[in-house]
């Protein structure tokens, strides 16, 4: 007699990937530049030189897109920019879009 025991599993398993967000940052006339580029050096990143490219765009488009995450990086992402903006006195805002 054996101490095995078998266990059926169902080979029909549902995975599907998880959905993505795009974090954009946006324009505003009181955030500096040298801020939006720490912002993206730091929460997002990014190297200096596409963090300058980033906010060229951010401050001629109105918005640019700074990354695409699952749901928690996204807004973990929104809410450090929106600390970071806090603490020196800046309006920029981040927004997170279902991709």
């Amino acid at each position: 007699m054996s101490n095995e025991i078998e266990i059926e599993l169902e080979d029909d398993l549902d995975l599907q990937e998880p959905k993505k967000y795009k974090v954009f940052l946006l324009n505003d006339d009181f955030s500096t530049m040298d801020f939006v580029i720490d912002v993206l050096v730091r929460v997002f990143r990014k190297s200096v030189d596409e963090a300058s490219t980033i906010m060229l765009n951010i401050h001629n488009k109105g918005k640019e897109l700074c990354g695409t995450y699952t749901y928690e990086i996204a807004a973990t992402k929104v809410a450090q920019v929106k600390s970071m903006a806090r603490e020196q006195g800046f309006p920029l805002k981040a927004i997170m879009e279902e991709e």
